[in-house]
């Protein structure tokens, strides 16, 4: 009877220690993938390979992915990291990609409604079978709409772009009415000369 005391008790205290050890393990990865994420550009873009910036944040504070591979934060993010993880930082400097928006070309919108659902940050505004745009202020460039769209009318642009236009031309007020004056005066010769033509047939 002593002898299952004894062993029930150093089962209690040892059980007691490992739910310690685990809470304290528990706590202190927590607080490092938040810390990870909170550095990550949350794009929710998935080109890091992940399904979105937690799941990157949990494997990296796991040490089972590498700092490298979040396009969109750039070499400013693999130094925040590295720095962070007390890693040493990849000799080859990363360069930081240029920033783009998606850009819908209204002239092929047809209005499907896929990029909507695409999107991760809501930056497609729109409605099924209406002409579809784009808020550029909350758009990431993740590229996650080009897939879906059955008519290849997203692309990727500087935020900046403008849409070319052609300069109108220099014609006066009397030129437009002149000229709007002699299609009119055409149309009525046209018809009169038909109506001519459509009685001398009847009178014969």
């Amino acid at each position: 009877m002593l002898g299952f005391l004894i062993i029930a008790a150093i089962a209690l205290v040892l059980g007691a220690l490992l739910g310690l050890a685990a809470a304290r393990l528990r706590e202190d990865g927590t607080t490092l993938v938040a810390r990870v994420y909170a550095l990550l550009p949350h794009t929710q873009c998935g080109q890091c390979g992940f399904p979105g910036c937690r799941p990157y944040a949990e494997a990296v504070a796991a040490r089972s992915a590498t700092i490298t591979a979040c396009p969109p934060g750039g070499a400013q993010l693999v130094k925040q990291l590295a720095l962070l993880l007390g890693e040493e930082q990849p000799r080859t400097p990363l360069a930081t990609p240029a920033h783009k928006v998606a850009f819908i070309d209204e002239e092929r919108c047809v209005g499907c409604a896929f990029c909507l659902h695409a999107c991760p940050v809501d930056a497609i505004v729109g409605a099924p079978r209406q002409l579809h745009t784009v808020v550029t202020s909350l758009c990431t460039g993740c590229e996650l709409c080009l897939a879906p769209c059955p008519v290849d009318c997203i692309s990727l642009r500087s935020p900046d772009y403008t849409r070319p236009t052609w300069p109108a031309a220099a014609v006066s007020e009397p030129e437009v009415a002149a000229a709007v004056s002699r299609q009119m005066q055409a149309a009525l010769g046209n018809k009169h000369g038909r109506d001519g033509a459509h009685a001398l047939a009847t009178a014969a």
